[in-house]
């Protein structure tokens, strides 16, 4: 088996004659993920590599698929098999990815870990297994929310995994859901002090912005099997979906500010670009002065203020207003970058909002309002992109979003379920503000 190797991330040089896409781009890159970005290389592996005998670790239990598995999940299973049961299987949100990890389980019967990345997706998990493969409950266990039951079949999660006294020896099969999560150096170990020799992740969007993609394939195996929206679309597997760029403007006000702002921006880049640039680190170079330079961190300031205006501009809540009178009788859901502009959504058009800070059980209760029809309109910031069990819906709105091209599959993965409707995704854009080219960069249409 092969050894899992260290990788490094990229680095983010930006040469002399550098662009303000570019920096808009690298800027917005670290509010959206500022842990990959400037934390440090991926732990060395140090595992063990000795040979496990698959008798060892066997899992004792019965296992039978409930569900008949469509073409293409069979087709992933047998190509990641075909692999040595290694490697990554790249399908979109609301494929039936979990369909095929149980498929992974009923054909080895090996003792098996599965990492999740969200206390919800535990128990998702669970009863997934219970229920679709006919374990009983007692051979499956949950590791987390205070929870250590340790059983042939263990669901945990990322943080609990990575947790130095884990005990993640005597695995057959690690299955990683949101696998591109695994390359973070605090995640990293967990494949690395396993010795399980199957290895199979799950994930939507493999791609990391920090140049780490290569180390999950290192860690879990090469991408063996891979799907677009649109690929499963043509195909009658999911919904058939249309994707509309709806463009607002600035108010005078607004657009004023913003113009003020990012002339400081741009002026702070043009007088210091060239001492920025001297050590072929631009980019890091300009974290490191904004730490002590007055000058550097207002400029930094600047272009944080001036996408806030861009990203929560007032004609875009007239515009959710609009489009939610156009489809008055569709399911829809609303996704803002930032938590402000959900509440302000929320207040101003009576939309029950779900964020980071709603309790789990007022979150509950919305999704279940939501599923049984009770309410047929919610409002969301990132804390539904993934790792929750969210209810079919036809109609997504973008008020604002990320430059990653993951975040805009996880949120059209939200509405393109198999339906007879077509679903539609509409994207609310700023004109003539950085906001066009984080759009254009997360969907290159």
């Amino acid at each position: 088996m092969k050894s899992a190797s260290a990788a490094r991330p990229r680095k983010f040089w930006v040469p002399m004659e550098v662009e303000q896409t570019a920096l808009d781009d690298l800027l917005a890159a670290l509010e959206d993920e500022p842990e990959s970005l400037l934390e440090a290389e991926l732990l060395a592996d140090d595992r063990d590599e000795s040979p496990l005998d698959d008798e060892a670790l066997q899992g004792g239990y019965r296992a039978r698929l409930a569900l008949e598995p469509r073409p293409y999940q069979r087709e992933a299973i047998e190509r990641w098999l075909q692999h040595e049961g290694r490697g990554v299987i790249v399908l979109p949100t609301g494929a039936g990815k979990t369909v095929v990890a149980l498929m992974a389980i009923a054909r080895l019967k090996l003792r098996t870990l599965i990492v999740v990345p969200t206390i919800e997706l535990l128990y998702q998990w669970r009863d997934a297994v219970v229920e679709r493969l006919n374990v009983p409950r007692k051979s499956v266990g949950v590791v987390g929310d205070g929870r250590k039951e340790w059983r042939p079949i263990t669901v945990i999660t990322y943080a609990s995994a990575a947790m130095p006294n884990a005990p993640l020896a005597d695995i057959g099969l690690l299955i990683c859901d949101e696998a591109h999560h695994l390359p973070s150096p605090s995640y990293a170990t967990i494949a690395t002090r396993t010795n399980a020799p199957y290895r199979l992740g799950l994930t939507a969007t493999p791609e990391r912005s920090d140049g780490a993609t290569q180390a999950l394939y290192h860690l879990l195996g090469p991408p063996v099997y891979r799907k677009a929206p649109a690929d499963l679309s043509a195909e009658g597997h999911i919904a058939q979906y249309e994707e509309r760029r709806v463009f607002v403007s600035l108010s005078d006000d607004e657009a004023l500010r913003y113009e003020a702002l990012m002339g400081e921006w741009r002026w702070f880049l043009s007088a210091k670009r060239h001492v920025l640039a001297k050590g072929g680190d631009f980019f890091g170079e300009l974290i490191r002065r904004a730490a002590t330079d007055p000058q550097a961190r207002r400029a930094l300031q600047a272009h944080h203020q001036a996408r806030m205006i861009a990203l929560n501009a007032e004609a875009k809540i007239h515009e959710v207003e609009r489009l939610l009178d156009k489809h008055r009788h569709d399911k829809i859901i609303v996704f803002s970058e930032y938590n402000a502009l959900v509440d302000t959504i929320s207040e101003r058009l009576a939309l029950p909002a779900i964020t980071y800070k709603t309790a789990a059980e007022e979150r509950k209760a919305i999704l279940d309002g939501f599923r049984d029809g009770s309410y047929s309109k919610l409002v969301t910031g990132r804390v539904l992109n993934e790792g929750v069990d969210v209810p079919d819906a036809n109609i997504a709105i973008v008020v604002s979003g990320s430059s990653t091209t993951r975040e805009y599959i996880q949120r059209l993965g939200r509405v393109i379920r198999p339906k007879d409707t077509t679903a539609m995704l509409y994207e609310i854009i700023t004109r003539q503000t950085s906001e066009v080219r984080t759009a254009r960069k997360r969907r290159p249409t």
